[in-house]
């Protein structure tokens, strides 16, 4: 978390008011209000319609899926519960944990048990989460259900998961910072590539998998997340094979990079703790389709780094931007 420096006219507003209470014959009631203030209790709406109250802001908070996960600590909370803990710290090294939280099993299926130990405030599930695990955990504590994604406006389902989980916890401030400091983030992205000549650029991001032997390769269509923030960055998304509605992800193989076409600028992620997630640099080096294709033969391939979470927040998404703009502008 950023330090606040006080302003002048901040610290003499506090002078003041201390001196107010001190007229009154003690300085206990500050302490009081500002117990009161925290206490106040939090009426909260759902993606599901459900209402959700708090006694206060939420401050021992489980998270079934990195995306929640992810915001949380953006945020500036420690989350006590994170499904999958491992494979987080493999897959978000952009936004990593602070502390050591309990793991709580898988993110399709987390442990009930386990959660109920830790005595949280809230639980954010997300739309991923089988509703009949949804109504467990409602059981257990107040479960904050937030829509996972959203294709038809991918970067609003992101920002407004955001301020739904700010208001939970008492943080809108620092979500209204993370937006701001996104959208400028964005803005000088435009701007880096538009100076070198990359505006209109016909770009393709995708991951892959090998499983049996065969390689499958998933694509980024405008509806994704990452693919509403390449429309941002002013880049012309080259897939043409049609997305889910909720992530907006297509499904292909390496014959289908074919239909890419000439002068594609192909970027991808992948993870080296996980040498099935990684074809590109890997299986498919001697395949002879993948090294036909004009993206290959010009060398126009980019690995981005890995441990940026495709599906997660703000801090994902600017690291995102930073290795784009690095990988495409680099000579």
């Amino acid at each position: 978390m950023r330090k606040h420096l006080l302003t002048a006219a901040a610290l003499t507003t506090a002078a003041f008011a201390l001196t107010t209470l001190t007229a009154c014959g003690t300085t206990e009631p500050a302490a009081d209000a500002k117990a009161d203030k925290k206490a106040e209790p939090i009426t909260l709406t759902d993606d599901t319609g459900t209402e959700v109250k708090l006694d206060g802001p939420a401050t021992k908070v489980v998270g079934t899926e990195w995306n929640v996960v992810e915001q949380l600590i953006s945020l500036g909370v420690d989350p006590v519960g994170v499904s999958d803990v491992k494979g987080y710290k493999t897959w978000n090294t952009a936004v990593p944990l602070k502390n050591e939280p309990k793991d709580i099993g898988t993110r399709g299926e987390p442990s009930m048990d386990t959660i109920a130990a830790l005595k949280p405030d809230l639980i954010l599930a997300t739309s991923d989460l089988p509703p009949a695990a949804v109504k467990q955990l409602r059981a257990v504590a107040p479960v904050l259900e937030v829509k996972a994604a959203d294709a038809a406006d991918p970067i609003g389902r992101m920002t407004k998961n955001l301020d739904l989980i700010a208001r939970a916890t008492g943080t809108t401030a620092r979500a209204d910072e993370l937006k701001k400091g996104f959208e400028t983030k964005l803005e000088e992205g435009k701007k880096a590539l538009a100076d070198a000549g990359l505006a209109g650029a016909k770009y393709a991001f995708a991951d892959g998998y090998v499983v049996s032997n065969q390689v499958s390769v998933r694509p980024y269509t405008s509806g994704s997340l990452i693919g509403g923030v390449n429309e941002k960055l002013g880049l012309e998304n080259a897939w043409t094979v049609e997305g889910d509605p909720a992530y907006g992800l297509g499904t292909t193989d390496v014959e289908g990079l074919t239909k890419l076409g000439d002068g594609v600028h192909f970027a991808y992620i992948g993870n080296d703790g996980d040498p099935a997630a990684t074809p590109f640099s890997g299986v498919l080096a001697k395949d002879k389709v993948w090294t036909s294709l004009p993206f290959v033969k010009k060398g126009d391939v980019h690995r981005l780094p890995d441990g940026i979470w495709m599906f997660g927040g703000t801090e994902s998404m600017n690291r995102y931007v930073d290795s784009v703009v690095t990988a495409l502008t680099e000579k």
